[in-house]
């Protein structure tokens, strides 16, 4: 069977002539004409390796590389950016995501040929890493099934800053929320979870305290695994190692972007900018529209403003169209206008 590339690029000219020199050489390949298309024929199609641009509209090649790395069954593929960009540091920046390799446009055939026979040796010795990566859905799954799934109701807290971390949390269906929550009573959250989510796996990794709280935001069954199972897991299997070095690279990025908004962006953009995250995170990402239920209070926490201000912000975006409220849903009128106002 052909070795399946999928080709991520903005570019018609370099992503019809990258696919049309791996077709002569019997390569089968899959294009997408950005980053979102780029995630769905991944998780679709499972190919051998992935050529992906980073500056993409719409999701970029770090946002498709992190998204492929939260999926177990994406994030053991072969990833190799392919990018005009000749900075060490955004070089560095993808290889620390977890990126394999990269390519500098304009690239020639050998280049090419080459990284991608490189990628798909090294894939086969990490095959003999151990017998069960060679599937590391399954390894995963071994992981999660360690675990017992517990029904949590919502608003219910599941662990508190300062707690000693005993268990790795496993979304199985539902919504979880972690925050910090400052003596004056204000809170700012740090993450939202739902459906295939992994979250507490920091503080089990650093062999610290929590330093954040995690509640459920609605009716939530949640897998608690034992801190000693997933130690081994992590140890001892590539596929779960792997699975989480991406998960920490992404979680320090999205962190790093929320203080950088919290520091330079205008509460009206940041109002914007939470309810196009819980979009995306609760959302099923096919339209232009969308609905979302959650209260003025958890938005608040994700903005880091008071309740009162998201509720002001909340009526302009109604006046401008962009938003309309039925009961505690928000429905977003405009995913794309909402993304595109200005400070």
């Amino acid at each position: 069977m052909n070795k399946k590339v999928l080709i991520i690029e903005d570019n018609d000219d370099i992503r019809e002539s990258t696919a049309e020199v791996l077709d002569l050489a019997g390569y089968q390949t899959f294009m997408a004409k950005h980053g979102k298309i780029g995630v769905e024929m991944a998780v679709n199609h499972l190919p051998d390796v992935i050529l992906c641009d980073i500056m993409m509209p719409e999701l970029d090649g770090y946002g498709v590389l992190y998204l492929l790395n939260k999926n177990p069954k994406t994030a053991n593929i072969p990833f190799i950016f392919i990018t005009a960009k000749t900075e060490r540091a955004d070089m560095r920046k993808g290889m620390e995501m977890g990126a394999d390799d990269y390519l500098t446009k304009p690239f020639d055939d050998t280049e090419l040929f080459r990284a991608i026979e490189s990628r798909f040796k090294k894939k086969q010795q990490a095959a003999g890493f151990s017998s069960t990566d060679s599937n590391g859905e399954t390894v995963m799954e071994e992981l999660r099934k360690k675990g017992k799934p517990r029904a949590v109701n919502s608003k219910q807290v599941i662990y508190i800053e300062g707690d000693e971390p005993t268990h790795l949390y496993y979304v199985n269906k539902g919504q979880v929320k972690t925050y910090k929550r400052f003596k004056d009573g204000r809170e700012l959250s740090s993450g939202l979870y739902h459906d295939g989510d992994f979250f507490g796996y920091e503080s089990l990794c650093n062999g610290e305290f929590y330093a954040e709280n995690a509640a459920t935001l609605t009716e939530s069954e949640i897998i608690h695994i034992p801190k000693a199972d997933f130690m081994e897991y992590l140890l001892n299997h590539q596929a779960v190692s792997k699975t989480f070095i991406g998960l920490f690279s992404g979680n320090v990025r999205d962190k790093g972007k929320q203080m950088l908004q919290l520091a330079y962006s205008s509460v009206r953009k940041r109002v914007a900018e939470a309810l196009l995250q819980v979009a995306t995170k609760f959302g099923d990402g096919k339209t232009d529209t969308c609905t979302i239920r959650i209260s003025r209070d958890d938005l608040a926490a994700l903005v880091g403003t008071a309740s009162e201000t998201v509720s002001r912000m909340l009526a302009d975006f109604k006046d401008e169209k962009l938003i309309d409220k039925t009961g505690n849903a928000i429905n977003i009128l405009s995913i794309e206008k909402l993304r595109n106002i200005k400070q």
